[in-house]
């Protein structure tokens, strides 16, 4: 089951949804195999408009997250295909037995949460995924998340959709500086958090990152961006983004106990991970007045129950998990799963191996 030199038409099995469109893989990859002739057969999910499923219950899905698709349905579309390409749809050990052809699967997407990763080694299939995919336009939502809770502009909005003028928003006593005289703690120096970083920096904000894993890049040090432990970061920021991967050590960090380091009135943004975070701790934070608000792109349970208490808050932004929507996301993980296929068929080694 290893790559190589292939006579003939390489079959590649695609499945997409509406948002990885399937004919968008379909054109990158006609353009980057050039001479290595291919067939392509699609099949498209109908996610987003259906949400996926997180907690994989789903039979035949042994333990995988964040994925879509019925693994029978898939394994059919599959069938002997060497190359399958995949956004949500599941690969687990079940299925891969039943899949003796499988070569290479190429996940458009940076953490492949919905493939069996050992399953797939043992197996000889080559997984390759592409990281960083949506870091820009993460990077840019979390810009615009900053500036809708710290000038209340989400809060404004919707005071006007009902009808109500909130001149009472212009309140020195509801107002905050501007970016440029903000402290924003940046937690996670990965290809978000430093793209965040350097957004920050053209704002003139004085930017703290805590990573325990990651240097700062000699750019940022000349630019004043200071690296400091997570107790410091969240006792001197009046803005706390959250860009951390969801492990053993993260998972739930965003507690009580660290909320309550946070000096009073700051405020909380989290475009990153739902599990991260205590959300009941978080909303006693909200409620108390303790932090002064907050917006948030990620939940630890999505769609989000309606009656989630945080959704009743006067001081919270939401955002039904889109900050990493943009056509460039598309663009770019498309472009990088053809360029892997193309690897893959010319016998070279993979970019982004998992």
């Amino acid at each position: 089951m290893s790559g190589g030199l292939i006579d003939g038409p390489s079959e590649i099995a695609i499945v997409g949804d509406r948002f990885m469109r399937a004919a968008r893989f379909v054109d990158a990859l006609t353009q980057a195999c050039g001479e290595n002739p291919i067939v392509c057969r699609t099949l498209e999910l109908p996610w987003p408009d259906e949400p996926m499923n997180h907690g994989s219950v789903e039979r035949g899905t042994d333990g995988l997250r964040e994925l879509q698709g019925d693994p029978d349905r898939i394994v059919e579309h599959i069938g002997e295909a060497s190359v399958f390409v995949s956004h949500l749809a599941p690969l687990s050990r079940a299925m891969l037995e039943r899949l003796p052809s499988l070569q290479l699967v190429a996940v458009s997407r940076g953490g492949p949460v919905n493939i069996d990763l050992v399953a797939a080694r043992d197996a000889g299939v080559t997984v390759v995924n592409t990281p960083g995919r949506n870091a820009s336009a993460v990077a840019e939502f979390t810009l615009g998340a900053i500036l809708a809770e710290t000038r209340n502009i989400a809060r404004g909005h919707e005071a006007l959709r009902r009808g109500e003028w909130r001149g009472d928003l212009y309140r020195a006593d509801v107002q905050r500086d501007e970016l440029s005289r903000l402290v924003v703690g940046v937690i996670g120096y990965g290809e978000i958090g430093t793209r965040v970083v350097r957004l920050l920096r053209a704002f003139g904000s004085e930017v703290l990152v805590a990573d325990p894993y990651r240097e700062l890049s000699d750019e940022d040090r000349a630019a004043g961006v200071r690296a400091v432990g997570l107790d410091e970061l969240l006792a001197v920021s009046d803005v706390v983004t959250l860009h951390a991967r969801v492990t053993d050590e993260t998972r739930g960090f965003m507690d009580a106990q660290a909320f309550a380091r946070m000096r009073a009135g700051t405020v909380f943004v989290n475009t990153a991970r739902g599990p991260l975070v205590d959300y009941a701790a978080l909303h006693d934070a909200l409620a108390s007045g303790h932090l002064g608000g907050a917006m948030l792109e990620t939940f630890a349970v999505e769609p989000t129950p309606a009656d989630l208490p945080l959704l009743s808050l006067p001081n919270v932004t939401l955002t039904p998990h889109i900050a990493g929507a943009s056509l460039t996301t598309v663009r770019v993980a498309t472009e990088r799963v053809a360029e892997e296929v193309r690897r893959h068929l010319a016998g070279e080694p993979p970019a982004n191996p998992c």
